[in-house]
């Protein structure tokens, strides 16, 4: 009887220490998600939109998440490089 109670908390307890488990790896990727959210790479007048050289300023940097404060960070314009890829030529 106290043998059958023993083991009836010891599987509770794992499946608790399961869910728990599942919970904080959850938790732990969301913030991981919302950190790489905060990359302005895209947004930057020196982002190229190429993955050989993501960036003329800072390659290595690039699109990692030591670029969230990049000092170089410069808003796209309108005649950046990287909004000129998909434009016709007119000849």
């Amino acid at each position: 009887m106290i043998i059958t109670i023993f083991y009836f908390l010891c599987a509770w307890a794992m499946i608790i220490f399961m869910f728990w488990s599942i919970w904080l790896t959850l938790k732990k990727g969301v913030n991981y998600v919302k950190k790489l959210h905060e990359i302005p790479c895209h947004a930057c007048e020196f982002f190229t939109n190429d993955h050989r050289l993501k960036c003329t300023v800072h390659p290595i940097k690039a699109c990692s998440e030591q670029a969230i404060n990049c000092i170089d960070f410069e808003p796209k314009t309108a005649a950046c490089n990287a909004c000129q890829k998909g434009r016709r030529k007119l000849y």
